[in-house]
């Protein structure tokens, strides 16, 4: 089930709240709390994209930062 940030109307508390879609809008229409609107929170890996390619990958960047002239930007 997801995570909401729900804020009480009485005290203004903001709570972390795991709640199904249902329970969530129950709490809405009981007019106690309202929802803080904010971006998802998705931890895809801790390791970096490169260091997880291949070595056919890496040599595919190396060829192309070997080519693309002076002054590029290129991580490899």
């Amino acid at each position: 089930m997801p995570t909401y940030t729900m804020i009480n109307n009485k005290t203004g508390e903001e709570t972390d709240m795991i709640l199904s879609f249902k329970e969530r809008e129950e709490l809405l229409e009981a007019g106690e709390y309202t929802q803080k609107l904010s971006t998802g929170k998705l931890v895809t890996s801790v390791k970096g994209t490169l260091s997880m390619t291949s070595d056919g990958w890496k040599d595919h960047l190396k060829q192309i930062k070997k080519t693309s002239g002076k002054g590029n930007t290129i991580n490899i």
